[in-house]
């Protein structure tokens, strides 16, 4: 059981401004910034993770704010919607709560699960769901949002492609997932290795429009792994199956690999691996800039040059 994916490990997205990103998250949708870090290619942008009070896997939704990138188009070739898992009885609070930050709302329902969906302000399309199993997960809370109503992680992610078949070959034969249910155009996998955090659902579209990365879409998504030793046997497995894979890559809280799947999505495989307390406790989780090793000698540079944050 170890040696398989457990379910999504993080998503990141990209916005266009790192304040309102991270007041948006933090203050109306009640998530802990966990990590105040830089992209690792580019450190003069911040790299932003949201999650729980520990940043477990499976509850962290990441960004790249690049100040003034301008909005992307969601479409085929992407991670379109990204679904969280919400108590049941809570969508009544979201509901009203996002009205109050004039946010648009629309309530609906996928595979019989309730849900509402909206976008945060770069046009990035979530969905809060309230999902058909128990979900244990402990959350973070604050003065407005208490445990009834808080943010369990995620549900389950969406991906738009015009073809599904050879996506759905890397899911079920690469990444151990099984074809759950389909309604028309829309398929999901899940895989019982884990019991949150491990729907991928697919919309089969050959008419949408292909995807334009920049704010308001999702850059990637990240399968969980317990360990690098397991990831390093997932390499092996991608390259046997003759797709094109990173050599392993430091992240500082993981290790990653990444792989762009046949539908044109970025994935990424990640490890628990050291996790978020490997550079400050958990109390401080997210207050302090933590930079890469090779950049803290630039650190004076690089707080120059980053965005104001209050």
């Amino acid at each position: 059981m170890d040696n398989r994916i457990l379910g999504l490990h993080h998503i990141t997205a990209i916005a266009d401004n790192a304040k309102r990103n991270l007041d948006f998250y933090t203050q109306v949708l009640g998530v802990r910034m966990v990590k105040k870090t830089v992209n690792f290619d580019d450190p003069g942008t911040y790299h932003f993770y949201f999650g729980n009070e520990t940043g477990t896997p499976g509850t962290i939704l990441t960004f790249f704010p690049w100040e003034g990138i301008g909005k992307g188009t969601n479409g085929s070739g992407m991670a379109t919607h990204i679904g969280y898992s919400v108590p049941k009885g809570s969508l009544e609070f979201w509901k009203n709560r996002l009205k109050s930050f004039n946010v648009n709302v629309e309530e609906g329902e996928i595979f019989g699960e309730k849900m509402i969906s909206f976008k945060d302000p770069d046009g990035l399309q979530l969905q809060f769901i309230e999902p058909s199993v128990d979900d244990n997960r402990k959350v973070w809370t604050t003065d407005d949002i208490k445990d009834e109503n808080a943010l369990k992680g995620f549900h389950n992610v969406t991906l738009t492609l015009k073809r599904a078949e050879p996506t759905i070959k890397v899911l079920t034969d690469l990444l151990g997932y099984d074809l759950q249910k389909q309604e028309g155009e829309r398929y999901r996998f899940a895989t019982d290795a884990i019991d949150t955090a491990n729907l991928i659902d697919i919309i089969e579209n050959d008419k949408a429009p292909t995807g334009r990365n920049a704010a308001g879409t999702n850059h990637h998504i990240a399968f969980r792994v317990k360990d690098d030793n397991i990831l390093m046997e997932y390499r092996e497995k991608a390259l046997s199956a003759g797709l094109s894979i990173t050599p392993k890559i430091n992240r500082d809280y993981f290790y990653s690999l990444y792989f762009r799947e046949p539908g044109g999505v970025l994935f990424e495989i990640a490890t628990d691996n050291p996790g978020f307390t490997v550079d400050e406790p958990l109390e401080e989780l997210g207050i302090n800039l933590k930079l890469p090793a090779q950049y803290e000698g630039m650190r004076s540079k690089i707080e120059g040059v980053l965005p104001k944050l209050s």
